[in-house]
């Protein structure tokens, strides 16, 4: 047994971290990983205080999941104490298979594999490690446990993953639009049947949260500057890549040059062990350490992409409602080549365009339904007297035009 520990959280306080298996998980190398992984990617180069991590997030989940859990026994519902640890851990482990700078670097340095499909192998290992104890959290994650209110607490609308980064990225950022009341909202939850239901006297709580939820893709997930910098930095991985499978010696740490170096399938990562266990040792510091050495190379392309992030000479974004004319993008890419003396699929690195898509809320089978007084249970956006709401439903799609600043 290990003796109860307890973290200091800059959000919600004391943290107690149970005893046995969840604290044992939290001490192996697995998610430990995720101390040396930021919650948001390069956000930090437009809001300096944004250098929290996949492990810090984790633990407020973890925190959120207990209190939830705690609710909804209060309110009569049975459920277990191995339910209890499994969901704790499912929560717990549910980011585990995030790979370096989160979602800037995902689908480039593995494709066609998503970092919830890594967390999944990741947690049949450790469950395999920790003799088939994490069975029922993995069910959980998975959504084939037979109790389905557990997974909607762990990957649903209204989740405490959620619930969670609103706040805790809001209170490091210092965009305060992003808070949430997620106290109350907890305190609001129900069960009617097996869904998780919001009680009629917290819909302005949950109203918040959407809300919230729609400010913060704008103002800080989808911040033009930040896109500029991971965009930059996913063209760094994108070309160093194309290098190394054209023979090109470049330095890297061990872990890096495995996936540089190979072009893995999907089906080569879930069976051949190698992949996953070789991924587990990434983090932030091996692409940064990597990007630092890159500055020198003698490709142009490479070397200037690199100083560019180090020295934050990112590119200039317009962010519109129509495609860019192609008419403009092909100019700006005639003034690329030409400024950097490369070919014009070269020039690509410095223009190129993208979408970028805000769904704050989706009317799905994984709803936010809210528990009225007569016992019904309706969706948000039918039992809230708020027409933005039904805005909020619909996913916006904006395009992209990102360019070198000095084209202009």
């Amino acid at each position: 047994m290990n003796n109860k520990k307890i973290i200091n959280d800059p959000v919600y306080g004391f943290i107690s971290i149970p005893d046995g298996l969840v604290f044992s998980l939290i001490e192996h190398p697995y998610f430990q990983r995720l101390r040396h992984i930021k919650q948001l990617g390069l956000t930090h180069m437009v809001y300096p205080g944004s250098l929290h991590t996949r492990f810090h997030h984790a633990i407020g989940a973890m925190y959120l999941m207990d209190m939830a859990i705690e609710t909804l026994r209060n309110k009569g519902h049975l459920i277990s104490t191995e339910e209890e640890e499994a969901v704790i851990i499912a929560i717990l482990l549910h980011d585990i298979g995030h790979g370096p700078f989160s979602h800037a670097l995902e689908h480039t340095i593995v494709s066609g594999i998503s970092h919830e499909d890594i967390s999944a192998l990741l947690m049949t290992r450790l469950n395999e490690h920790f003799h088939g104890r994490l069975t029922m959290a993995i069910d959980i994650f998975n959504g084939t446990y037979s109790r389905r209110f557990l997974h909607q607490l762990v990957s649903g609308q209204l989740d405490m993953d959620r619930l969670d980064y609103l706040n805790r990225d809001s209170f490091f950022t210092g965009v305060t639009e992003g808070l949430v009341g997620s106290d109350r909202i907890i305190k609001m939850l129900n069960l009617q049947g097996d869904e998780i239901v919001v009680e009629e006297k917290g819909i302005y709580s949950v109203e918040k949260f959407l809300i919230a939820r729609r400010l913060m893709y704008w103002q800080v997930y989808l911040h033009k500057t930040v896109i500029a910098a991971e965009q930059v930095l996913a063209k760094i991985l994108v070309r160093a890549r194309e290098l190394a499978l054209n023979g090109k010696k470049l330095f890297c740490t061990p872990a890096l040059c495995h996936f540089l170096y190979r072009t893995i399938s999907r089906e080569d990562f879930i069976h051949d062990g190698i992949h996953l266990e070789t991924f587990a040792q990434l983090d932030d510091t091996d692409i940064m350490s990597a990007v630092k050495v890159w500055m020198d190379c003698d490709d142009v392309v490479l070397a200037t992409l690199c100083s560019n992030l180090v020295y934050r000479r990112l590119f200039h974004v317009d962010i519109t409602n129509t495609a860019p004319d192609k008419e403009v993008v092909n100019v700006l890419l005639d003034k690329a080549a030409a400024h950097y003396n490369i070919t014009r699929t070269e020039a690509a690195y410095f223009v190129f365009t993208d979408t970028i898509l805000n769904n704050a809320y989706r009317a799905d089978d994984t709803n936010i339904r809210i528990l009225m007084k007569d016992n019904r249970s309706i969706d948000i956006t039918t039992a809230s007297d708020n027409d933005n709401l039904t805005a909020l439903s619909k996913t916006v799609k904006k395009y992209i035009l990102c360019y070198a600043k000095h084209l202009i």
